[in-house]
């Protein structure tokens, strides 16, 4: 889990001075640094954080409509949003909801309700860099991988034989077992079914998604210096789908 040590950073966004300025003692009152912008492109000109915390954004924008801030920055798992609004607009809402908002806010809200929603978010800041970090971890372990460990484990995950591996790929079936041990090894997994889980996860595309919440309403909801450029289309994906075109069974999703 990522340190306690690191303060969390809260982003406004809002063409209201006043919003801004009482959002920003709020945060700062509350613990957490506070950045602060009148307009989306000054926000979007910044240099993206790696550390804990969201954005409190106006859903109407003079120089960005919000819909469309919150799709520029959908890449940033890091930064759920919360949403301020002073007329709660039904298909707004909706669109914001499919595309991951984390809570819309009316105006005026309340400072208690609107600190616990900042709270939440950061929380689910934290477990979004926590995942990224595992993964990042997952993929180096990979990357550590010979080609012929990556084509094994490829193999492995679908449920093969080390006998049906061996013919598959034109090596002795001694020579399975001898690769098989070492992917156990390098990718920690401790059973063929963690490895399993592991494959899927490399497999796997990101995505960020968060339940939407209303004005407070419960929902069920690291190291932050990470490499956030990691492909998704990574080479184990590419080495499953090479050995499932081969062998005539499917990728596993």
């Amino acid at each position: 889990m990522m340190s306690l040590a690191i303060t969390p950073v809260v982003t406004v966004v809002d063409n209201d001075a006043a919003v801004r300025t009482a959002l920003v003692s709020l945060i700062r009152s509350a613990g957490w640094m506070a950045r602060a912008f009148a307009a989306a492109h000054e926000f979007l000109a910044c240099p993206r954080l790696l550390v804990p915390g969201c954005l409190v954004a106006d859903v109407a924008l003079p120089d960005l409509d919000g819909l469309e801030l919150q799709r520029r920055i959908a890449d940033r798992v890091e930064m759920p949003i919360i949403f301020m609004t002073h007329l709660v607009d039904i298909p707004t809402t909706v669109r914001a909801m499919k595309a991951g908002a984390f809570e819309f806010m009316t105006k005026p809200f309340r400072e208690d309700a609107m600190r616990s929603v900042i709270g939440a978010g950061i929380e689910h800041s934290c477990g979004a860099l926590s995942r990224e970090a595992d993964l990042l971890y997952l993929h180096e372990r990979f990357e550590s991988l010979s080609r012929r460990e990556r084509q094994v484990m490829a193999l492995v995950v679908q449920g093969r034989m080390n006998k049906s591996i061996a013919a598959e790929l034109g090596i002795s079936e001694i020579t399975v077992k001898a690769h098989r041990g070492k992917v156990m090894l390098k990718m920690r997994a401790r059973s063929l079914a963690e490895l399993v889980i592991i494959a899927t996860r490399l497999a796997a595309p990101a995505v960020a998604t968060t339940p939407l919440r209303l004005n407070g309403s419960l929902n069920s909801n690291v190291q932050t210096q990470l490499i956030w450029s990691l492909p998704r289309s990574s080479a184990y994906t590419k080495v499953l789908s090479s050995t499932s075109n081969r062998s005539g069974a499917g990728p596993l999703v």
